[in-house]
């Protein structure tokens, strides 16, 4: 078996289609397609887009054989396979609408894996649903009760009869997919996206952001049910005409040095992750192994799907700098599934830019006052610092509002609103949420806090996400990297946020720390840095709850879910009453300032 050519003779076209079945009719005509690679780094699938084609078209008639309407949801358990990719684009085919649904169930969690893909399924209408043979018993389990054509497996749907009718004509109105948002607060929303939406966000991306050329390639771990998953890898491959290589997301987890071997071998390009996805490979990472492979070719590493943090990025690049990484290969960007995916980029062969910032200025009058990190040590200013999310593509509009809709001056904070042909034109049945976030001509509030400078984006975190103290802004990120800053502290071991006191009902700030230590002195002495750190850098104090791995919520493509840790936080406190358990005595000699902990073991 070998893995699908990188070039072929068919000219670049770069999204400028009207639907995405004329964009894999059109990628049919060349040599490249898609490419999967097992824990092993080993190759097991390989479909040119012309074998591809031909295969989905088939299986379109199948599912137009169970006498499904044009428009019908089709919910798909997305696991990183060939199953999930054949399956969307057989459902643009026949005219219905592929819902992807997530393939990730954390330790113990099978009765909210089911819960949540029933909530999924019957949100979406589905009439049918397919999941791998893996994943059909909580598929089965889930279902079970609710009226659907057919649920099964790939297998399951190979014997099935096929229409004999023609293939239904789609428009670019069309809709194309339902994606899911991962981090909502409340249910996740269905984000509507048509086909000419999408197509032209890949077109932007394809031309402005990534400047695609005929020898690009892509290489790729993340999750078919993310927005950069689904809408990177699969649609825009496709819709360039570029050969993509996917190695599973849970291999990625167990073996990231598979996605470093697989890019190696295959001269990627382009490849995309959020930055503990990065750190993770780095850790995994062996000075041997850097210097036997090559990613030279590698020119595009685009960094998004959360807040970016320098740190994970230098160490990867150093890392893997004997392979021939280059640092300006990291690409920052910023992004949502409510926007297709794409909406700004940096520039190309850049080094990270940072913004440094008066850190007090943006807590009280949301200013991002430039600060030279020097002065700001001699003046003993505190400083913050935001990664550079760079220009936004040209077909979007950017406005920073404040809390009453006034449009803000470059380096005001406020909220990000956007309008552009890629942006959704509503959330699934609910209409009365759509109205909140879209209005009638067409600006889309993202609920995401930025500023503009020389016409580029900082994003500085979520409006939702916002913890205030005594009238102060302060993000959570700003407490989280404090807590990351300690021996044994990893990347992606902190969650900030704020409760009510048990005192006064005031709000008191929380930082929930996964903690590997297990000599108590060690860990009441973490605590007390910890603490002593936010109290000397926000003049505030904090209550340090150390945990054990694994406990920090995430959502389905991985970010870490402060809304859903903040309710675990208060279901721990709630119990801990309940039990009337007395806080455990902490063994280390404190003062009175000492900050309230919680140990759980």
């Amino acid at each position: 078996m070998q893995a699908t050519g990188s070039s072929h003779s068919l000219a670049l076209r770069r999204g400028e289609f009207t639907t995405l079945i004329e964009a894999l009719d059109y990628a049919a005509e060349g040599d490249t397609g898609v490419n999967f690679y097992n824990a092993r780094g080993e190759l097991y699938a390989t479909s040119t887009y012309a074998d591809l084609q031909t295969d989905v078209i088939a299986l379109a008639q199948r599912l137009l054989g169970l006498g499904l309407e044009p428009g019908a949801r089709v919910g798909l358990v997305a696991e990183t396979s060939p199953h999930f990719v054949r399956f969307f684009w057989a459902c643009q085919y026949a005219g219905l609408v592929p819902v992807p649904l997530p393939a990730t169930m954390h330790i113990g969690g099978h009765a909210g894996y089911v819960a949540q893909l029933r909530g999924l399924i019957e949100n979406c209408g589905a009439a049918v649903a397919m999941a791998p043979v893996e994943w059909m018993s909580f598929l089965e389990e889930a279902t079970t009760g609710l009226t659907l054509s057919f649920v099964g497996a790939p297998e399951d749907f190979d014997h099935l009869s096929p229409s004999t009718a023609t293939l239904p004509t789609v428009t670019p109105d069309s809709i194309a997919y339902i994606q899911y948002t991962s981090g909502s607060t409340r249910f996740p929303r269905g984000v509507v996206i048509d086909h000419k939406t999408v197509l032209a966000n890949i077109n932007d991306m394809a031309t402005n952001g990534l400047k695609m050329t005929d020898l690009d390639r892509f290489g790729s771990w993340l999750p078919f049910y993310h927005d950069m998953g689904l809408v990177a890898f699969i649609m825009m491959p496709m819709a360039t005409q570029r050969s993509v290589d996917f190695l599973g997301t849970q291999d990625f987890a167990m073996r990231p040095r598979k996605w470093l071997e697989m890019m190696s071998a295959n001269r990627t390009t382009i490849t995309s992750g959020p930055p503990f996805g990065y750190d993770l490979a780095a850790m995994r990472v062996r000075p041997s192994d850097a210097a036997q492979w090559d990613l030279s070719a590698l020119r595009v590493a685009c960094v998004g799907a959360e807040m970016i943090n320098p740190e994970p990025l230098k160490r990867f690049a150093e890392a893997l700098a004997p392979s021939g990484f280059k640092s300006t290969a990291f690409l920052p960007c910023y992004g949502m599934a409510e926007c297709s995916l794409g909406i700004s980029f940096a520039g190309l062969d850049e080094e990270l830019q940072i913004d440094y910032v008066d850190a007090e200025q943006m807590q009280e009058d949301s200013v991002a006052a430039p600060l030279d990190p020097e002065e700001a040590q001699k003046s003993k200013r505190r400083v913050a610092r935001y990664v550079d999310c760079g220009a936004l593509l040209p077909t979007f509009e950017i406005s920073i509002r404040d809390e009453h809709g006034n449009d803000l001056p470059e380096r005001q904070a406020g909220v990000i609103h956007l309008r552009g042909p890629s942006v959704m034109s509503h959330y699934f049945q609910e209409e009365a949420i759509t109205r909140e976030c879209l209005s009638a001509d067409g600006w889309l509030d993202t609920g995401d806090i930025g500023y503009l400078a020389n016409g580029r984006l900082f994003v500085t975190g979520r409006r939702k996400d916002m913890i205030i103290i005594h009238g102060r802004n302060i993000w959570p990120e700003d407490l989280e990297y404090l807590a990351k800053t300690q021996p044994g502290v990893n990347y992606t071991d902190a969650a900030a946020f704020s409760v009510p006191s048990d005192v006064d009902q005031q709000e008191t700030a929380v930082l929930v720390v996964q903690c590997r230590e297990r000599d108590e002195i060690k860990r009441a002495r973490l605590v007390k840095t910890i603490a002593g750190l936010v109290r000397s850098e926000f003049g505030i104090d904090v209550i340090v709850e150390l945990v054990p791995t694994r406990t920090l919520p995430r959502t389905s493509s991985g970010k870490l879910a402060r809304a859903r840790a903040r309710l675990d936080y208060l279901g721990r406190r709630q119990a801990a009453k309940m039990q009337h358990k007395p806080e455990p005595a902490n063994s280390l000699p404190v003062d009175e300032a000492m900050p309230q902990v919680r140990y759980i073991a």
